[in-house]
């Protein structure tokens, strides 16, 4: 048997020492960790630009797009309006030649149309019946019709050719 005896005692290392081992032996590594991270993060930088700057070709390319379309949108809303305009404006003739179809094909041939006057929905005839019986009848015949909401006499007065009458007819119900 054999035994190894070392009376020499072991020396304490300072720590100084142990950083300067510390430093040689795995702070490298550290270091070398520390560059792949930077690497990393800077070509991540690159694509990130990259892509910011494609973003804002596109923003561009947006912008230029709707300057350009911007004239047309302004022209369609234009005609839209004017599209909605004629509509009403067609539908009000519409209104307004049935109500004026209406009245003269109730009209009798036995009166007198001195004047009429039409407004959107309403009208204003005056004229002259020789017979007072077709007259009622004609005012009977627009009252039970209801197509005028209002069917009044403004006024009735003998004259010499016969009955001068103002009818007032308002409210008209297409």
């Amino acid at each position: 048997m054999k035994y190894k005896i070392n009376l020499i005692p072991k020396k304490e290392t300072p720590l100084l020492e142990k950083m300067v081992y510390f430093a040689l032996n795995y702070l490298r590594y550290i270091i070398v960790i520390t560059q792949l991270v930077v690497i990393g993060v800077f070509f991540y930088r690159f694509q990130i630009d990259q892509r910011i700057i494609d973003l804002k070709e596109a923003v561009d390319q947006k912008k230029e797009i709707v300057q350009i379309v911007l004239p047309l949108l302004n022209e369609a809303s234009r005609i839209d309006t004017k599209t909605t305009e004629i509509e009403s404006i067609l539908r009000r003739q519409s209104g307004f030649q049935s109500m004026v179809t209406y009245f003269l094909s109730i009209f009798p041939a036995t009166i007198q149309l001195n004047n009429l006057e039409i407004l959107e929905k309403s009208m204003k005839v005056s004229g002259t019946a020789a017979d007072p019986a077709h007259l009622q009848a004609f005012f009977q015949l627009m009252k039970e019709d209801e197509k005028f909401g209002d069917v009044t006499f403004q006024t009735i007065k003998k004259g010499d050719n016969g009955y001068d009458f103002v009818l007032n007819l308002s409210k008209w119900k297409n």
